[in-house]
């Protein structure tokens, strides 16, 4: 299988968990940001801004081949707002990255590092689709927050106790 056809796969697999995943990160309120269900638990906020970043792998997997977590360009929480034109600008660069990729990017490998250091290394593709696993894997770590914080859960793949569908 070209690696086209598998960039193309993960393009439409990102944009159709793009919807649910807006409307989840719509609802989180600010007042919200530091709750946390146990105390080895993530902050909401937190969890909701790696939700909204986790896109940004994607393009930077593709574009520059590493993420050193020591550098990493963090986006400051502030508002929902802001947080969604950062999440809408993570995911158009991630589609943009996909349907533009070349056989050049796509062939050379992916590190994750920490100072400098190699924590691992891999081939983008895995890297790509270990990404959007790892995306929607926080997403439900999201609705699980909402539910107990009576935020209502969005339909994702199918009704949900809130938005039922039929």
């Amino acid at each position: 299988m070209s690696y086209k056809i598998l960039c193309d796969y993960f393009h439409s697999e990102i944009e159709a968990e793009s919807v649910a995943t807006r409307k989840c990160l719509e609802r989180i309120p600010e007042s919200l940001y530091e709750y946390k269900p146990h105390e080895r638990s993530m902050a909401l906020g937190y969890l909701a801004l790696l939700v909204a970043d986790i896109p940004k792998w994607v393009k930077d997997t593709i574009k520059i081949s590493v993420i050193d977590l020591a550098t990493y360009d963090r986006f400051p929480l502030s508002t929902t707002k802001a947080l969604l034109d950062h999440y809408e600008k993570n995911l158009q660069d991630a589609l943009e990255s996909l349907a533009n990729i070349t056989e050049d990017q796509i062939s050379k490998p992916f590190e994750l590092k920490n100072n400098g250091q190699v924590l691992f290394s891999s081939p983008k593709l895995e890297s790509i689709g270990s990404s959007i696993n790892h995306w929607v894997h926080h997403r439900g770590q999201l609705t699980v927050y909402m539910r107990l914080n009576d935020i209502a859960v969005p339909s994702i793949y199918g009704p949900s106790a809130d938005e039922k569908t039929f």
